[in-house]
């Protein structure tokens, strides 16, 4: 039995009456409801599903998990943060699209290679204090504005987690809470926001034995289950360190694509050098020139740039 289904169990066989106005993650939706709907109109559609054998007598119907979270658009505009929902670009915006769409041609496997799980990208870097965590913020800010794309942004920093904390929100547990509690599931864990395509995982309680539970039968199910249950989601995964810790070692064996952040004039050659040298060869990896200057080539112009790393 798979980590949704084990979620859906847990729930039990509520009725639509008993939920109220409260419907299931949208992360992990069974049936689309219009969110203009009444309770009535809800329960009716919930029935017609029933009635039309989208689920089966064995299965359990969706029920409310996760939390709701809203995130403060403004204030991480003004941080530098990429906005879905808003109609103005900028520099950011604009970087940050042409970042993403060659990671998006390796989902859709329309590069030259082909890997698997190409729809969980794991942003890394070689040292700290280059920017990981805000181009993994801003790689799945964008992606949320993808006309067929959702995204589910994975706080994996578990030694130092920040992404919580730079959106703006408090989570109890996560994702290592999930992987050290068997009565735990991870729709239990998941944020939804108010970006409709962007959810979140935070990384949850601190334990001393992270990179065994990240390296773990538990994590591996989790991570397909993620990767195979949606098409149209892509995984974005904020890594530790690849130098500082054994944490984003493990986490770069589950993934299809690696993006490693540097900063340009400061991280040293060799530790970018040592850092993919740790990677598979079999993985997509892609370097993120972060405070670079404006360039006449590649993908990259103003503060960042997307190049693909031959090995």
């Amino acid at each position: 039995m798979s980590i949704f289904e084990k979620a859906f169990e847990k729930a039990g066989k509520r009725s639509a009456e008993e939920q109220g106005d409260q419907l299931f993650d949208p992360a992990d939706d069974l049936v689309n409801i219009p969110e203009s709907l009444g309770d009535d109109d809800v329960e009716s559609v919930l029935a017609e599903e029933a009635d039309s054998g989208a689920w089966s007598e064995s299965e359990p119907q969706p029920t409310s998990v996760g939390k709701q979270v809203t995130l403060d658009l403004s204030k991480l505009q003004e941080a530098g943060l990429v906005d879905p929902l808003s109609n103005k670009t900028n520099r950011t915006t604009e970087e940050f699209r042409r970042i993403k769409r060659p990671l998006l041609m390796h989902v859709r496997g329309e590069g030259a290679t082909v890997v698997d799980n190409a729809n969980m990208i794991m942003v890394t870097s070689a040292l700290p204090g280059e920017g990981k965590t805000f181009t993994s913020i801003n790689l799945a800010m964008s992606i949320a504005m993808e006309m067929d794309k959702t995204v589910l942004l994975i706080d994996a920093d578990v030694a130092k987690p920040d992404v919580t904390n730079r959106l703006g929100v408090e989570a109890e547990k996560g994702l290592i809470d999930v992987l050290i509690d068997d009565g735990l599931t991870l729709p239990e864990v998941l944020l939804r926001t108010n970006i409709p395509k962007l959810t979140l995982l935070p990384s949850g309680s601190r334990h001393e034995r992270s990179t065994e539970l990240l390296a773990s039968n538990r994590m591996r199910e989790l991570t397909l289950e993620l990767s195979n249950r949606y098409p149209d989601r892509v995984i974005i995964i904020d890594s530790p360190p690849l130098l500082l810790t054994s944490e984003a070692r493990v986490l770069a064996g589950l993934v299809g694509q690696v993006v490693l952040v540097m900063e340009e004039s400061k991280t040293p050659q060799h530790a970018v050098k040592e850092a993919v040298e740790m990677l598979d060869e079999n993985e997509i990896v892609g370097i993120v020139m972060n405070k670079g200057a404006r360039r006449k080539e590649g993908d990259g112009y103003g503060g960042y740039g997307y190049y693909p790393y031959g090995r």
